[in-house]
């Protein structure tokens, strides 16, 4: 089903409803959700409303029409059409424009999930915009678990927005990082299944890292740059809670360097036990080649065809099996001692 307006401006206003969700906020009261789109435009005539729309999977016909209805920037439209956008704040005349990435953790795998979420934020609305794999839901219990905020407007759901968005991302740094700690614990595993499963799960876990960086570091102008946006968009009672959530980002982008720093440490630390596992079978192997070259010297030595004790005799035969099995067993016990087997 599609719901289409002409607006007071003149422009058609048609959306798949399917694909979108409303919400009307008056006097910092939840009014009216899931109502028809083609009433947006007569709830933005009432100047104490606030306005959330959600568009799920847009086209670029659907962010057409929303920047008709709404009077957005064309390079924001652009940005929020073009996927994989790095992680931003802009500002325009009308409204401001910020990007961002819920991230998951996949333990078993090792792999980084993304889901990116764009939104405009105008003086009396919040447009999402975003794919199928954003948990919007979320984002919904959050505003409904905090409604005593409601009334300061925008500043409301976007916080509400980027809350989730961030205890996501603190909560897959995390993952990860107990991701790393049970890979150092198998550092020291000696068997070539556990080797070759450490090499594959350290440089799965390092390429994770690397795409978590790229999302959570520019989180931080992210959130100051709406702190301190020119529109005024956080007020003197939410400036408290954006402090909070810059905190929560600053949380997360030093978890996230730390972890950088614990990733080298565990690859260097991986070559280091190669190389002493190196040794300790070069070590070996010479060891038994010393022992082995015992016999060797005791039987070419009574090969000769001269004279020697025994020449002869059983007993030489004896005496040469005994100095064999003395001398080797010399020798085992001697690198035994020194840890060379």
């Amino acid at each position: 089903m599609v719901a289409c307006a002409n607006p007071a401006t003149g422009a058609s206003f048609c959306l798949d409803v399917g694909m979108a969700r409303t919400r009307l906020y008056r006097g910092g009261r939840l009014e009216a959700e899931d109502f028809p789109l083609d009433d947006i435009s007569e709830h933005l005539k009432d100047p104490g409303t606030v306005i959330w729309l959600d568009l799920t999977d847009p086209d670029r016909a659907d962010y057409d029409r929303v920047q008709e209805e709404f009077g957005l920037h064309r390079l924001a439209i652009e940005d929020a059409s073009s996927p994989r956008e790095r992680p931003k704040l802009s500002h325009y005349a009308k409204h401001v424009f910020f990007n961002a990435y819920a991230i998951d953790f996949d333990a078993a795998a090792g792999d980084l999930d993304v889901h990116e979420v764009s939104a405009f934020a105008t003086e009396r609305a919040l447009i999402t915009a975003h794919a199928a794999d954003f948990d919007i839901d979320a984002v919904v219990e959050r505003w409904d678990a905090t409604a005593e905020l409601a009334g300061h407007g925008v500043a409301y759901l976007a916080h509400g927005l980027l809350d989730v968005v961030v205890d996501g991302q603190f909560d897959a740094v995390q993952e990860l990082d107990e991701a790393l700690e049970a890979l150092e614990d198998r550092l020291f595993d000696e068997s070539p299944q556990a080797i070759r499963q450490v090499q594959q799960r350290s440089f799965r876990l390092r390429k994770s890292l690397g795409r978590m960086r790229k999302v959570v570091l520019p989180m931080r102008e992210l959130v100051n740059g709406l702190t301190r946006a020119r529109e005024h968009l956080v007020d003197d009672v939410m400036l408290p809670y954006y402090h909070d959530l810059y905190d929560h980002v600053l949380r997360v982008t030093e978890f996230t360097e730390s972890l950088r720093d614990f990733t080298a440490t565990i690859l260097e630390s991986n070559l280091a036990v190669q190389g002493n596992r190196q040794n300790s079978i070069m070590k070996k192997v010479t060891s038994w080649a010393a022992i082995i070259a015992v016999p060797t010297a005791v039987t070419g030595y009574y090969g000769q065809n001269l004279p020697f004790p025994g020449y002869e005799k059983h007993y030489g035969f004896l005496t040469s099996a005994v100095l064999i099995v003395l001398l080797s067993v010399g020798l085992y016990v001697t690198f035994k001692r020194k840890d060379w087997l």
